[in-house]
């Protein structure tokens, strides 16, 4: 019999092990309240009752591995029998430990990949954790590997955590729909507020500077003259309230139309890919600053593309190169980063033992924040970013235990800090830039500060920008998720 060890549960942990032990479950907690204990006492309840195996899936290496080091720390079970897969291991090796394990921790796409391949078999897995769900999207790893997962266990069991599900009931049915999940179990920060810590939120607004706006006015007149061109393709939409979703929905439609040979598909797919080019370009300037937008202009500049060909052929493109350029040469920063520093030199100054954690959606952005905060001499700054721009697993978990261990106080983050990973002891969480308006990695973003005690969550936003709205917007989602989530819980909802 295998038991828990070094935590007592708590009251709504053990309510919901009630639900989850005997049904597929969606568990929606506030971040920092235990949603990996309630995957460890439901696993136990499983692994007791009957001989098999448990597979928990989270979405990054960093997550997965400190899973594991929370069951190994919180369990009787033999720690050389919980075992991490990753795609680093031979195909081999991963099929022997699968079979000879009892807690199995993995990214999807690894799983995926070994049931396809006939590696590995779930018909003797009890219990399937999907941590992070909200990523349970259709065609996605999560729920490819669940629905193998339905066909071959012999005793089936999902449990399904998230923070934030999704802003609608739809997006929320979808995840529910995709994992075969028939019970909900909710509770919102007022059911267990004893254990939320105090968390204050903060915007604050920069200006754009002048040399700035005359870039940005220029890449702005170019959008403006080019989207009068869709009413070519017979796209009337007012030019002034044309987004990029709008844009974004329109070539996937040219896309379905280029396969039945429709002749004005080639322009308009070329026409679409160039406006998005601009507002990309926009975007970064108004947000990020001169350093990513000349590195943008500096790509663009090698593409073959007709679409970047068009852009660098108009005169006001390479005036705003010219500028950028310029400017870049002077080392002119976005004021966003001189706010930053100061907010982290006043916090370090009034706590000795603070832990910043900034977010950042750009890795050139992140790279120059960390250079740039280098430079003060109180700040000791260090990145954390995915394998894909350059650190390895180790190496996220070596950065995560240094700035635990004080040897950094500021922890610059790509999308990879914003889900799931506990970060002990940060104080203070700044977002450098809002991302596009989604309310999940607003609420990602914020769990990462406050777990132990109280922190504060700052916004920085430059003003007259697309940020103000990305912003408000994301507050709206999540207001919105928030009253969905109240009446699903308020009607017990659940599916089949």
């Amino acid at each position: 019999m295998y038991k828990i060890k070094n935590f007592e549960p708590r009251n709504y942990q053990l309510e919901i092990l009630n639900t989850t032990k005997n049904n597929n479950t969606l568990v929606v907690l506030p971040t920092g309240t235990g949603k990996t204990k309630i995957a460890i006492l439901t696993a136990i309840e499983r692994l007791n009752k009957n001989h098999s195996n448990v597979l928990i899936m989270t979405p990054t290496k960093p997550l997965s591995a400190q899973i594991q080091r929370e069951f190994k720390s919180s369990t009787t079970i033999p720690p050389e029998q919980i075992i991490l897969l990753t795609g680093a291991l031979n195909p081999k090796k991963r099929q022997e430990l699968w079979e000879s394990c009892i807690i199995a921790v993995a990214t999807p796409q690894t799983i995926q990949k070994d049931l396809e391949n006939n590696r590995i078999s779930l018909s003797s897995t009890s219990l399937l954790v999907v941590d992070e769900c909200h990523r349970s999207r259709l065609n996605f790893a999560n729920t490819k590997v669940a629905n193998f997962y339905q066909q071959q266990s012999k005793s089936p069991c999902v449990l399904a955590l998230t923070a934030s599900p999704g802003g609608t009931k739809q997006k929320i049915d979808e995840i529910k729909e995709n994992l075969s999940i028939n019970a909900v179990e909710i509770r919102t920060e007022e059911d267990i507020e004893e254990f939320i810590q105090k968390k204050e939120i903060v915007w604050l607004e920069v200006n754009l500077p002048e040399e700035l706006k005359k870039i940005n006015h220029l890449i702005k007149t170019v959008y403006q003259d080019k989207t009068k061109d869709l009413k070519k393709i017979g796209f009337n939409k007012p030019t002034s309230i044309i987004s990029k979703k709008d844009l974004i929905i329109l070539q996937q439609k040219l896309r379905k139309d280029l396969s039945k040979k429709n002749p004005t598909a080639f322009y308009g797919l070329s026409l679409t890919a160039l406006l998005i080019k601009i507002d990309y370009a926009s975007e970064l300037l108004e947000t990020q600053g001169i350093k990513p937008l000349a590195e943008f202009l500096k790509k663009l500049e090698t593409e073959e593309t007709k679409a970047a060909k068009n852009i660098l052929n108009t005169k006001e493109i390479q005036d705003a190169i010219l500028l950028t350029n310029e400017l870049l040469k002077r080392d002119v920063k976005h004021p966003k980063l001189y706010m930053l520093k100061g907010l982290i030199k006043k916090e370090i100054e009034n706590n000795q033992k603070a832990k910043i954690i900034v977010f950042a959606n750009y890795r050139t952005t992140i790279d120059e924040i960390v250079d740039f905060l280098n430079k003060e001499k109180s700040i000791k700054a260090t990145k954390l970013i995915g394998q894909k721009s350059g650190l390895t697993q180790q190496e996220q978990i070596n950065v995560i235990k240094r700035f635990e261990d004080d040897i950094y106080n500021t922890l610059v983050c790509s999308s990879i800090g914003e889900e799931g990973i506990d970060i002990k002891g940060a104080t203070l969480a700044i977002m450098y830039d809002q991302g596009q308006s989604s309310e999940i990695r607003k609420i990602q973003r914020a769990g990462r500060v406050a777990r132990l005690e109280a922190g504060k969550i700052i916004s920085l936003l430059t003003k007259d920008t697309r940020e103000i709205a990305y912003y408000w917007s994301s507050q709206r989602k999540e207001k919105t998720m928030k009253k969905v989530l109240s009446k699903m819980q308020e009607s017990q909802t659940t599916l089949i």
